[in-house]
C-alpha cells in the first residue's frame, strides 16, 4: 500500500536543455494552434490541465464489484495467513516469523485501504446558490505565506488570488521581508505583511497574520498554488453550516513534467478526458483517499488550496506550531471540539510539484516527520475526543508511513535465504505456489480497483523504493525524538545543472542483491560450504531477488535521471501553441513562462522581425488581449524554414504579467 508514483507527463522541448522543460496548459479553444500552423520537427503537444470539475458519482455496480473484491481479498489473505502460521512456520524461525509478520502487516494495510476507499461519494452536495447567498456577508481574506520564492512563482498566485470573486482581501505574508515582494503586492492590488520574528515557520506566519486580518473565513494558498476563477465561489457556500471549519480542495500541479508525474500510455488515453490523461504520485491521496474520508468526517486541512473558519482557529489557539505538519495537527484539534471538515473534490488550484528527487525527498521528510510528531503530540488513534471511524481514518493516514519498513523487510528476505539456506516456508512448492499466487493476485486486484486507477502497481512499487530511505529516517523519529525545523520545499532555480545522488540505502541493497546472486551461483556450482536443503525455496528466493534488483535499479535510475536534475530555471515553461504577433508579424508560441517565451515565426521573410536582438512588442490574444515588451535573446532555424525567436519579458510589467498568469493558470 502506498501513494501512486508517476513519471513526467510530456517530453521537454528539444531546445529547452538546461533551461527547463515544458508543461501542458489549458488555453481557449480558439487560441490552440491551427492544423496549418508552421511547425518545426517536434510539434507542440497540447496537454490539458484545466480545472476538472467534480467527478461523476461512481456507478453502484462498479462500487459493488470493488467492495466485494476487497472483502474477498481480505478474507482470502486471512485464511492464507492462518494456513501459513499453522502449517508452514516450522523451522528457521528467526526468519520464518518475521516473514509472516510482514505478510500480516500487508493484510492490515489492505484492511485500512479498504476502509479509506469504501465510498468516494459521501461528501455533502455542493452548496446551492441560496447557500452561497447566505454567506454573502462573510468577510473573506486570502493568505499567501511566502519565504524565498522567486517572482516567477509568486506573481501568478498573487495575481490570480486578487482577481477572484466575490469581494475579499488578499494578503501576502512575507517571511523573507523582501522589498520587491511588498512592491509586487501593491502593484497587483494585494496587502503586504511581514513579521519581526520568524519562528515556527508557516504556522507562525499564519498566526501572526490572524492578529492583523479582519475576516470570518481565510483561504490559505501556498506561494506556488494558483487559484482557479471559481475557487471561492465553489467553496464558500459550505460555510452556511455554522459548524464547518475547513473546506479542502485537491492539490494538483501545472508542471506535469515533474519528478512525480508520468504520462498514461497513448493507447489508454481519452482525448477528451482533460487531466485524466495524466498520472501523478499524489493523485491517489487527493482524488480518492481524501474524498473517502468525508464518509467518516475525517477529511483534513492539507495546508494549501483550502478555506478555514477563523472562529474555529481561534477556539483551538490558532494554527498548531508544535509540529511541522501544522495543517493535519490543527484539524485534529478542531475535530475534537466538534467542528466539521469537508473535502470538495474539485480541482480549484494548481501548484508546483517537486521537480526533482532532491525537492521530493525534502518534502516527504517533512511530511513523514510531521506525521510522527502528530502521533506523539495529539495521539489521534488513542487520545480522547474523536469517534471510532475518525481514529481508524487517521490510523490509515499516519501509520501508512511505516509501510517502508515492510518494503525494506521484503528486500532483505531473499539475501537472507540465499546466504544462509534458511527455509522460512515449510511446504511443497505446488501447494505454496497455488495458495500464495491466488492470494497475491487477489490482493493486487483489490488494491488496483480500490485505487480507482490512480495507483498503477508498477509505479507504486517504484516510488516505495525511491522514498524508502527518506521515510525510514522520518519514521525513526517516532522512537528517537529529534527536533526538525520547518523546511520549505525549494521553488527557486539552482545555480547549476546537476544530477541528484541516489539514496545510499538503494545502492547498498542493490550491492547486497548482486553479492547474493554471486553467492547463489557459487553455491549451485559447489564452490561454497552451503547446501540448500529445499531447492525450490532457494530458486524462489533467487527469482524474488532478481525482481527486487530490477526495482532498485529503476529507482536509482529515476533519481539519477538527467531529466530530473536540479535545474537553473525557476519558472515553468507552458506549451500552449497560441497565435501571437511580434512587432506586428504573425507567429505561434512554442512555449511561455513568466520570464519569457519562444515564438515560431513562419518561413515567409516578410513576416519575420528584420533585426536580431533589440526590443520587441509581443501581443497575445489571451485574457482579452495582452501586450508585453520583450528583449530578443536569440533565434535559430526550424524545420519548415522559419525561425524560433527567444524573447525575455522586460521588467516593470507586473500587471500585464499578472493578467497573463491568470489567463494561463487560472481558467
Amino acid at each position: 500500500m502506498g501513494t501512486t508514483a508517476i513519471e513526467a507527463a510530456m517530453p521537454p522541448a528539444p531546445d529547452a536543455g538546461r533551461d527547463g522543460a515544458a508543461a501542458g496548459v489549458r488555453v481557449p479553444r480558439e487560441d490552440v494552434a491551427r492544423a496549418d500552423a508552421p511547425r518545426d520537427d517536434t510539434p507542440v503537444d497540447h496537454v490539458l490541465v484545466g480545472a476538472t470539475g467534480l467527478p461523476a458519482p461512481e456507478p453502484k455496480g462498479r462500487r459493488a464489484v470493488i467492495r466485494t473484491t476487497a472483502l474477498v481479498a481480505i478474507v482470502t489473505t486471512a485464511a492464507y495467513l492462518g494456513w501459513r502460521i499453522g502449517f508452514t512456520v516450522r523451522q528457521s524461525l528467526w526468519l520464518a516469523i518475521p516473514l509472516w509478520l510482514l505478510e500480516l502487516h500487508a493484510l492490515v494495510g489492505l484492511g485500512l485501504f479498504t476502509f479509506s476507499l469504501w465510498d468516494l461519494d459521501a461528501a455533502p452536495r455542493p452548496p446551492p446558490r441560496d447557500a452561497r447567498r447566505a454567506v454573502a456577508d462573510l468577510r473573506v481574506a486570502l493568505l499567501i505565506p511566502t519565504y524565498d520564492e522567486p517572482a516567477e512563482v509568486l506573481l501568478p498566485t498573487v495575481a490570480a488570488a486578487v482577481a477572484l470573486a466575490p469581494a475579499h482581501e488578499t494578503w501576502v505574508l512575507d517571511d523573507g521581508a523582501r522589498p520587491w515582494v511588498e512592491e509586487l503586492a501593491a502593484t497587483l492590488g494585494a496587502r503586504y505583511l511581514a513579521r519581526p520574528e520568524h519562528d515556527h515557520g508557516k504556522a507562525g506566519n499564519l498566526n501572526h497574520a490572524l492578529d492583523h486580518v479582519d475576516a470570518d473565513v481565510v483561504g490559505v494558498l501556498d506561494a506556488d498554488h494558483v487559484p482557479a476563477s471559481g475557487f471561492l465561489e465553489h467553496t464558500l457556500g459550505y460555510f452556511a453550516d455554522p459548524r464547518v471549519a475547513v473546506v479542502q480542495t485537491p492539490q494538483e500541479f501545472y508542471n506535469v513534467d515533474s519528478f512525480e508525474h508520468r504520462p498514461r500510455p497513448l493507447a489508454t488515453r481519452d482525448e477528451g478526458a482533460d487531466d485524466e490523461r495524466l498520472f501523478g504520485e499524489q493523485r491517489l491521496f487527493y482524488r480518492a483517499l481524501q474524498p473517502g474520508k468525508n464518509r467518516w468526517d475525517a477529511a483534513f486541512w492539507c495546508g494549501t488550496s483550502a478555506l478555514v473558519r477563523v472562529e474555529a482557529l481561534r477556539e483551538v489557539g490558532g494554527v498548531a506550531e508544535e509540529t511541522v505538519t501544522e495543517d493535519i495537527h490543527t484539524t485534529i484539534r478542531m475535530q475534537r471540539r466538534g467542528w466539521r471538515t469537508v473535502y470538495h473534490n474539485e480541482v480549484l488550484a494548481r501548484g508546483l510539484a517537486a521537480r526533482n528527487a532532491e525537492e521530493y525527498f525534502t518534502q516527504r521528510l517533512r511530511w513523514g516527520t510531521g506525521a510522527m510528531q502528530v502521533l506523539h503530540e495529539e495521539r489521534p488513534i488513542t487520545g480522547p475526543g474523536l469517534g471510532f471511524a475518525q481514529r481508524v481514518a487517521y490510523a490509515s493516514t499516519l501509520l501508512g508511513w511505516f509501510d517502508s519498513w515492510r518494503t525494506l523487510g521484503y528486500l532483505l528476505v531473499p539475501p537472507a535465504v540465499l546466504f544462509t539456506g534458511a527455509v522460512p516456508i515449510q511446504a511443497s512448492a505446488l501447494t505454496f505456489g497455488v495458495l500464495f499466487g491466488a492470494t497475491f493476485l487477489l490482493q493486487r486486484l483489490a488494491l488496483s480497483l480500490l485505487a480507482r486507477g490512480y495507483a498503477p502497481q508498477s509505479m507504486s512499487m517504484l516510488f516505495e523504493a525511491v522514498r524508502m530511505q527518506t521515510v525510514l529516517e522520518a519514521t525513526s523519529t517516532y522512537v528517537v525524538h529529534r527536533a526538525r525545523p520547518f523546511r520549505v520545499t525549494a521553488k527557486a532555480g539552482a545555480s547549476e545543472h546537476r544530477r541528484v545522488a541516489a539514496p545510499p540505502i538503494l545502492w547498498a541493497l542493490l550491492g547486497l542483491s548482486g553479492a547474493s546472486a554471486v553467492w547463489f551461483a557459487c553455491t549451485l556450482a559447489g564452490l561454497t560450504p552451503l547446501h540448500y536443503a529445499v531447492a525450490w525455496t532457494a530458486y524462489g528466493a533467487a527469482g524474488w531477488l532478481a525482481f527486487n534488483a530490477v526495482l532498485l535499479g529503476a529507482a536509482i535510475a529515476r533519481v539519477r535521471s538527467d531529466r530530473f536534475a536540479v535545474d537553473r530555471r525557476s519558472a515553468v515553461r507552458l506549451r500552449i501553441g497560441t497565435p501571437v504577433t511580434v512587432d506586428g508579424s504573425p507567429g505561434y508560441v512554442r512555449d511561455i513562462s513568466m520570464g519569457g517565451t519562444q515564438v515560431r515565426i513562419p518561413a515567409d521573410p516578410t513576416a519575420r522581425p528584420q533585426l536580431v536582438g533589440g526590443t520587441r512588442e509581443l501581443r497575445l490574444p489571451l485574457g482579452g488581449g495582452i501586450t508585453l515588451r520583450c528583449e530578443e535573446r536569440g533565434r535559430q532555424p526550424i524545420g519548415d524554414g522559419g525561425v524560433l525567436v527567444r524573447l525575455r519579458f522586460l521588467g516593470g510589467q507586473e500587471r500585464a504579467l499578472g493578467r497573463l498568469a491568470t489567463a494561463l493558470l487560472a481558467p
